[in-house]
């Protein structure tokens, strides 16, 4: 199944859940709705509110909530980009200026604030305490692993453990919580909700380390940034963590020095992807998330074989076959 396809099965949901965004962006501060809406119609995917619409539906949800909770999750990530832009000191964002550049690194903290609380406000009107729960302890991960990245922040020596500790954390356990919240609303059973909350960590671990290989072999115009900013920002991700690993003395100083550097021209860049490259890094992150992908449809084994249970299949491929 191709992944227009996947949205398709769900495009209706997928326009309900933009009004959800309309609506919920209207404030009686005009800079919330600007900043908001400048940002969540940037070219993003809605990969997460996907995650929870399909596995709604595989889980035989027939109710209405899901619409709004699907919401909850973009207004959630969304609030963590405009935060991260900042932390970052990001120019661009989906190739645009990124909010931090437009109206300062205030209104993008305060506006990330305003989604994250807005979310939970429409967390409590459509979900349950259970629903709540997975939401609070997701988000609370999500700052830690912000945290944690930061404290490693230029550490060239940090553990392949740091690393997935952060990319759970950081990025995964929202993919997981969208999952998980779908099994709660379809009342499925512990057995598989704890199958699909496993199905979303792991695809959002191998997004996340795709995204990572993405940064240093795609071209500007993919990435909607420029190629190795994760480098130029101090980011340890696992293609550096690897090459560090198996490069010979004067390989590591050249990467030491690249990560220690306030910047570096494109020769250096060159340089230090040729390292990478040489080293496996690109090759082993790929192979770690063809693992993640294939463990994750493995979760899915429990359900039905319908439509659905094939287009989150799809999704987990999607992770793997995409270019940006």
């Amino acid at each position: 199944m191709h992944i227009q396809e996947v949205f398709d099965l769900v495009k209706d949901d997928m326009c309900s859940v933009e009004e959800v965004f309309k609506k919920n962006l209207n404030s009686s501060v005009p800079l919330v709705g600007k900043v908001g809406e400048y940002i969540l119609g940037s070219g993003g995917k809605r990969f997460r509110p996907l995650l929870l619409l399909l596995s709604a539906r595989l889980c035989g949800y027939k109710g209405e909530s899901h619409v709004p909770l699907a919401g909850v999750m973009e207004f959630i990530h969304t609030a963590t980009l405009l935060h991260d832009d900042v932390v970052d000191n990001a120019n661009m964002r989906r190739g645009n200026a990124a909010a931090n550049t437009v109206w300062g690194d205030g209104a993008s903290i305060l506006v990330g604030d305003y989604l994250l609380s807005k979310a939970f406000t429409m967390a409590v009107s459509h979900g349950n305490e259970r629903v709540l729960t997975v939401l609070s302890q997701s988000t609370t991960r999500m700052a830690e692993g912000e945290m944690l990245q930061l404290a490693k922040h230029g550490d060239i020596d940090m553990t392949e453990e740091n690393y997935f500790e952060i990319v759970s954390n950081k990025t995964a356990v929202l993919f997981s919580s969208c999952s998980q919240v779908a099994a709660i609303l379809g009342e499925v059973g512990l057995e598989k909700e704890v199958a699909l909350a496993n199905y979303g960590m792991r695809i959002g671990t191998a997004y996340q380390l795709m995204d990572d290989c993405l940064d240093y072999v795609s071209t500007d115009l993919d990435l909607g940034k420029s190629v190795g900013t994760d480098l130029r920002e101090g980011k340890v991700t696992l293609p550096l963590i690897q090459a560090y690993k198996v490069a010979n003395g004067t390989e590591r100083s050249v990467l030491k020095t690249a990560i220690d550097a306030d910047e570096f021209d494109e020769t250096k860049l060159k340089e230090v992807l040729g390292i990478i490259e040489r080293c496996g890094g690109i090759e082993y992150a790929e192979e770690y998330a063809r693992k993640l992908v294939a463990e994750a449809k493995a979760d899915l084994a429990s359900f039905e074989p319908v439509v659905e249970q094939a287009a989150l299949e799809a999704v987990a491929d999607y992770v793997i076959e995409r270019s940006f």
